[in-house]
């Protein structure tokens, strides 16, 4: 499944901070095993003042990130890292907004289809090419910085290759020059599609981000009368009762990381997919999140402002009409603006939301706490 945790696993090798092909690499065989000796080695070098001395401030610098970005998009991977990405590189002193994240999202190519874009798995896509077939169509095309520091050393070109074991030794080899499987994975020349999939939403709800990576073209726009539910069960017990048989958005407030810690709302991608496949014109808009599962169905997440920080998500009620148009990049209410600017915010009974200690952990943290977005204006205001 290439969600979050396998969405990391390939940033980090394109980032430079893994030993080359590495990443998707099965536990629990003498490969893996010969490359996790290596890697306590080879940090080791890293570490220790002389010839590989290597701080991580020497790795990640923009165009280390802005590679990362480049693979996640290239692969169709996890939304989650629109979030991720950028707080690592506001520790790192830099910023990196969502509009990067659209703006390269309109001229890289989607190489990959790994589930849940597509039938494979990961290890379909390691067999097919992989993320060294990728590098190398990327390289090709001019759509990775390759002046990077690695922990390996200079560039890009060492992560086309490909770790094998030789008579018990562990050795680099080159990677594929071409895919092994087409409707896995492809070179540069032969997108599967023109652009990443990731778009920023923009409207009156707030902004947002869908990935489209998986959502056919038809389905790309949808405009319905929302269907408000504060707990993703709750809309669950609505299909079960056969209430849901219709076109309708699905609108989920208080998901976010201030109200609940922020949970998965993985058990929606079912129940919505199969109304959108009974014909029925669907999406999901929620300040919370979904990871990499969010498959053909649009949906319009992470929405912020979050409404428990007063976003307007929070002001939508049961019929109200609302567009999601991935294309155009909008997210609106057609709600008529006067009404719309009056209407309050009614928070609900959170006490539903209880997903274990570390969401409300969380939960309680980001309620005290400013955005990232603050944080880093507030650092470099006090450094200048």
């Amino acid at each position: 499944f290439y969600g979050t945790a396998n969405s990391n696993q390939m940033l980090m090798e394109i980032m430079g901070l893994h030993l080359p092909g590495t990443a998707f690499i099965n536990p629990h065989t003498p490969l893996r095993e010969a490359l996790t000796r290596e890697s306590a080695r080879h940090v080791l070098r890293l570490v220790h003042q002389g010839e590989r001395y290597t701080p991580i401030a020497q790795v990640l610098d923009e165009r280390a990130f802005v590679n990362g970005i480049v693979g996640l998009l290239a692969t169709g991977g996890s939304t989650n890292h629109t979030l991720h990405l950028i707080a690592m590189a506001r520790v790192a002193g830099i910023v990196l907004t969502w509009d990067d994240f659209d703006e390269l999202s309109a001229v890289v190519p989607l190489l990959a289809r790994v589930y849940p874009n597509g039938q494979a798995d990961v290890n379909g896509f390691q067999a097919a090419g992989g993320l060294a077939l990728v590098i190398r169509g990327l390289l090709a095309r001019g759509l990775l910085h390759d002046d990077v520091t690695t922990i390996v050393g200079q560039g890009l070109e060492d992560y086309t290759r490909e770790p094998a074991l030789r008579e018990g030794k562990l050795v680099w080899i080159d990677g594929p020059t071409e895919s092994l499987d087409a409707s896995v994975v492809r070179g540069a020349g032969e997108p599967f599609a023109p652009d990443g999939g990731i778009k920023v939403l923009d409207g009156n709800m707030g902004r947002a981000v869908i990935k489209t990576s998986a959502v056919k073209a038809e389905h790309q726009v949808v405009q319905a009368p929302a269907r408000v539910f504060h707990h993703q069960d709750d809309m669950l017990a609505a299909f079960k009762r056969g209430e849901l048989e219709r076109d309708f958005v699905a609108v989920l407030p208080y998901q976010g990381p201030a109200a609940c810690g922020m949970p998965e709302l993985h058990k929606l991608t079912p129940t919505l997919t199969v109304l959108q496949d009974r014909g029925f014109h669907v999406a999901l808009v929620t300040d919370g999140r979904m990871s990499g599962a969010s498959g053909k169905v649009p949906a319009a997440i992470h929405v912020c402002p979050e409404a428990l920080k007063g976003g307007a998500i929070g002001k939508v009620r049961d019929g109200d009409m609302i567009r999601v148009d991935a294309p155009a990049g909008i997210l609106t209410a057609l709600v008529p603006q006067a009404e719309w600017e009056a209407r309050t915010i009614d928070v609900p009974d959170l006490s539903r939301h209880r997903h274990g200690v570390g969401r409300d952990l969380f939960g309680n943290f980001r309620r005290n706490v400013s955005t990232a977005e603050e944080g880093a204006c507030t650092l470099f205001a006090d450094e200048a």
